[in-house]
């Protein structure tokens, strides 16, 4: 059967939310409901991959739904910043569903029909999200993707659970209520349309001053992209499940909202009126800001869910100030992220679930030696660290690369200390993790300096090679019935993210051309 673009273009939300009538029928038996899913993952991924083939030979695809005042109508297109973000998406649904198979049956998690009934939905709103053609279609979806959520973040029921999932709601729906609908209103009266165009919607003669202070609305206004002081909602919201955690720092939340602050910044305002607005700078300083507090918070955290969260608060503020930068490689550098971001993140998330599910444990203080029981979680979640921290052999390279080149082209030389400063934070409060977790009795500080003296140690490698079993450096001897790995699903799902953070790096073309199409629309 051949489906044209457009019909598989609006397929692509359609297929999401009728899954949700699927799950709920099927809720009874297990294996049969997470069959739907898998299947509606599958499908998804079938649309979109075809969609970004159409995107490549150069088609034209646009869907029209309805028109509820002149000018304001709710309509789709294919571009390639949203073609970027919907690959990702879609793709991490299918990992994340395979993980949440292994974590949520092994955690003996109650109402897990619930659970991919609303993952389903949320992601049918990340569809419309990364589609819209304008911002009043981008709003409608971004809301039902904030109502979706919900459910997740209280999943436990617990009173804990319950007051995340009020600070989830309240923040999130206020930012948007006071300030985004706000930006999105005045943005109709002044430049007369809300369509997204490449180079912005106002006119040559907008007023400088009126410009920059719908850019602060904005960016206060998209409280997804979780830039301090509106960021309390993602740490509370860690109270929930773990591929809930996930949903949020990789596959659809976080990503919507920093989505959202560079079609705003590429399409609404246009990177040449962006550089001259008086607020720009302003909000690259409060950006920057969000990413070395957010650092040094992270530091600080014992419950590694907790760190994790703060890591992405700092995280999503790069992107911002790539975006913000209004240069060429501040815009591909804040696309790449994206990409970059989600793999690494999604990784180390799903890491630490495992730990939970396999070890009970939730706090970094508790996981010296761990290493020796999980051995294949723990390398994925030093792989992981690596693309965050931004280093060979990682995707984080690239993107991180691009981001530091926008701050040089621009001369924001205090950004670029930021940004660097903020990678040594990053190693300073995930490396040592992995770390300890191979090497318990060992210090961090010894084993560099034993490294940079390690020419004169050939006698060790010579026994170590004579051995005639797997020690540890600590001692610990690795034997297969102490191995306590994550279910196998969920060990699946670790591999294939870790996989992906390499893949990024060694074969960044297909990524690099999307996030250099952003630029020209695709044309």
């Amino acid at each position: 059967m051949n489906l044209s673009l457009e019909l598989m273009l609006q397929l692509t939300i359609i297929i999401p939310f009728l899954a949700t009538l699927a799950i709920v029928a099927t809720g009874h038996k297990p294996n049969l409901r997470e069959g739907v899913t898998i299947t509606a993952c599958l499908v998804l991924i079938y649309l979109v991959v075809n969609l970004y083939q159409g995107l490549l030979l150069g088609n034209s695809i646009s869907v029209f739904w309805w028109e509820l005042l002149p000018g304001l109508s709710i309509s789709f297109d294919i571009e390639p910043l949203g073609m970027l973000f919907a690959l990702i998406a879609s793709f991490l649904w299918l990992i994340t569903t395979f993980y949440a198979i292994g974590y949520m049956r092994s955690h003996a998690e109650k109402n897990q029909t619930r659970f991919y009934l609303c993952f389903a939905i949320a992601i049918s709103a990340v569809m419309g999200i990364a589609f819209s053609a304008n911002l009043f279609t981008l709003f409608i979806f971004y809301e039902v993707l904030t109502l979706s959520t919900y459910p997740l973040v209280t999943h436990a029921g617990t009173e804990k659970a319950k007051k995340g999932g009020r600070i989830y709601l309240g923040i999130l729906l206020s930012t948007s209520i006071v300030f985004l609908l706000l930006a999105i209103t005045s943005t109709w009266f002044v430049a007369g349309t809300l369509e997204f165009n490449l180079g912005g919607i106002f006119s040559e003669d907008v007023d400088k001053t009126v410009a920059g202070v719908l850019l602060v609305l904005f960016i206060f206004g998209i409280g997804k992209a979780a830039i301090m002081p509106f960021h309390r909602w993602l740490p509370a919201a860690m109270v929930a499940p773990t591929p809930v955690s996930a949903l949020l720092h990789a596959v659809a939340v976080v990503k919507a909202g920093v989505f959202t602050i560079l079609k705003v910044c590429v399409f609404i305002f246009g990177i040449d009126l962006l550089a001259v607005l008086p607020t720009t700078q302003f909000l690259l300083y409060l950006a920057g800001a969000s990413v070395l507090l957010a650092s040094f918070i992270a530091m600080r955290q014992d419950n590694l869910k907790a760190r994790l969260a703060y890591s992405t608060v700092s995280q999503l503020g790069y992107i911002t100030i790539g975006a913000l930068l209004a240069t060429s490689s501040g815009v591909i550098g804040s696309s790449m992220h994206i990409a970059t971001h989600a793999f690494g993140k999604i990784t180390l998330f799903f890491c630490a679930g495992a730990i939970l599910v396999s070890l009970h444990k939730s706090k970094i203080s508790e996981m010296r030696g761990i290493g020796k029981q999980m051995p294949l979680t723990m390398i994925a979640f030093f792989i992981g660290s690596l693309s965050i921290i931004g280093v060979p052999p990682t995707g984080g390279t690239w993107s991180k690369w691009f981001l530091m080149m926008g701050t040089i082209e621009t001369e924001q030389w205090v950004l670029m200390m930021i940004l660097m400063l903020s990678s040594l934070l990053n190693i300073a409060y995930l490396l040592p993790i992995p770390f300890h977790a191979f090497f318990p009795n060992l210090s961090l500080n010894k084993a560099l300096k034993k490294a940079l003296n390690s020419t004169s140690s050939k006698e060790t490698n010579a026994t170590s090679n004579n051995a005639t079993e797997q020690v540890a450096p600590s001692g610990m001897t690795l034997t297969k019935s102490q191995i306590k790995e994550a279910p196998l699903p969920s060990l699946i799902a670790i591999g294939v993210t870790t996989l992906g953070c390499l893949v990024i790096f060694i074969y960044p073309q297909p990524l690099y051309e999307l996030a250099t199409a952003v630029l020209t629309g695709g044309k």
